[in-house]
């Protein structure tokens, strides 16, 4: 590992990142916080300021995407492709809650943050940020329409799964899994209903026959 004095600022924010959250639960994602975890690596508090020039959504940013790269460390491809799709999906999403579940606390406090208006903006990237890569890493290719309808749906999914869990105080997390269970099997329904529909074209009423009986109208 490099050592941090001799890290740029972009490895520096890596190597913090996942240490923040620990010092956030008390401190809130101050400077304070941000303090405290640089001295941890042993670097002065200023350079690690550096890394974070945003301050509050910056230090959350940086968190939320080492718990990114430590869900892709987690499932390799080997790992990924034993799966069936609906289990890629609520192992990954379990994943990310089992490394946050230490920090309910900073996370709590990070959402409060992202809710304020001057942050909405930067919270809905974040969130479709983590949607798209779920979706890539359980082996999403579209590029059409259902690229954009499931990484929403799955943002309303983990969103409502996130809150659920902030609460959740049963045996491993027993109510946030059936939780996501039911959201996943209504998000499934909707997946088989909509292949149906598709299948059907023959049956869907048509916007250019419609027009064409309007010019052409039958006599």
């Amino acid at each position: 590992m490099i050592p941090p004095a001799d890290m740029t600022l972009d490895e520096l924010r890596m190597a913090l990142a996942p240490l923040l959250p620990r010092h956030a639960a008390f401190d809130s994602w101050s400077p304070q916080a941000l303090a405290m975890a640089a001295g941890e690596l042993g670097v002065p508090a200023d350079r690690a300021a550096l890394c974070f020039p945003g301050g509050q959504t910056d230090m959350i940013d940086a968190w939320f995407d080492s718990i990114d790269r430590a869900m892709l460390e987690a499932f390799p491809a080997e790992r990924i492709e034993t799966m069936k799709i609906r289990a890629r999906i609520r192992e990954l999403v379990l994943f990310r809650l089992t490394v946050a579940h230490p920090h309910r606390e900073a996370l709590r406090r990070a959402l409060a943050i992202l809710a304020m208006p001057q942050h909405v903006a930067r919270a809905a990237r974040l969130a479709w940020r983590s949607a798209d890569r779920i979706w890539r890493l359980a082996g999403d290719t579209a590029t059409d329409f259902n690229h954009y309808s499931k990484r929403a749906i799955l943002t309303g999914v983990y969103g409502s799964t996130t809150f659920v869990f902030l609460d959740d105080d049963s045996d491993d997390l027993a109510e946030t899994r059936a939780f996501l269970d039911r959201r996943i099997d209504d998000v499934m329904r909707f997946e088989k209903f909509k292949a149906r529909w598709k299948g059907q074209g023959h049956l869907r009423p048509s916007l250019s026959r419609f027009l064409g009986r309007l010019r052409y109208p039958a006599v």
